[in-house]
């Protein structure tokens, strides 16, 4: 067992039946004890070099019901506190709201578009870049993830490089070049199990994404396990 210390990101109200729940699914993905991931409230809190300093590897996740693509004064905060993150050049893996976020902090486009919405698991293919990348290549060329999102990447930003795609999104996995900094659509700090309860505690998703009910939606999914490997393999490749 390592003892290295995590800083998990959220953006999430503090009735958020997902908050806690999203701790564990971190810690499980990492093979860590929850103890070793402190919660750094995004929504209220400004990010500094002290919450960095204190932490070997950063994680941002996703967000129950806050859009990357709004410009009310807590996102122009969040702004500020991942552009902190972003020249610290901590070791960081984002997924979902993260994977946005980290876009639109360094200079590419989000936009909401629920007619290119996912929800479920969908099949995942590395670009070249990918299949040569020192984390993506440990996985097949294609693979299930596990997906739920209503706003999308049209445009990554400068001095980054595209890893993986969906028929239905471009834009599915990005890393930021000569920093130890990943970003993904997909979540993969899910399992199918925590995947289906979170959409259960989100049934507004279900209805306004997949437009079936959650029983027809559950009997849809199917596990995603080259993708719940994604986590270590990042931290044992940056923190080893």
């Amino acid at each position: 067992m390592n003892d290295y210390r995590y800083l998990l990101i959220q953006i999430r109200d503090a009735d958020d039946p997902i908050r806690e729940q999203e701790i564990g699914c971190f810690a499980d993905a990492l093979r860590c004890p929850q103890e070793s991931i402190t919660v750094f409230d995004l929504l209220s809190t400004s990010l500094d070099a002290s919450h960095l300093a204190e932490v070997d590897m950063v994680m941002i996740g996703g967000s129950g019901r806050y859009s990357v693509t709004s410009n009310a004064p807590w996102m122009q905060h969040a702004l500020v506190s991942l552009q902190r993150l972003l020249d610290s050049g901590k070791p960081t893996f984002a997924s979902c709201w993260g994977f946005q976020s980290l876009a639109r902090t360094a200079g590419g486009k989000v936009i909401h578009d629920l007619e290119h919405a996912e929800l479920g698991t969908s099949l995942v293919s590395l670009t070249e870049a990918g299949k040569l990348d020192p984390i993506f290549s440990h996985l097949p060329e294609s693979f299930e993830a596990y997906m739920g999102h209503e706003d999308r990447v049209i445009e990554l930003p400068p001095g980054t490089t595209l890893l993986a795609s969906t028929e239905t999104v471009a834009q599915q996995a990005f890393r930021f070049d000569g920093r130890p900094i990943y970003c993904t659509q997909f979540h993969p700090e899910l399992t199918l199990p925590t995947l289906l309860s979170r959409v259960e505690a989100y049934p507004e998703y279900c209805e306004r994404i997949a437009q079936v009910p959650y029983y027809e939606f559950r009997s849809q999914c199917q596990a995603a396990p080259q993708c719940e490997t994604l986590l270590k393999l990042f931290r044992d490749h940056y923190l080893r």
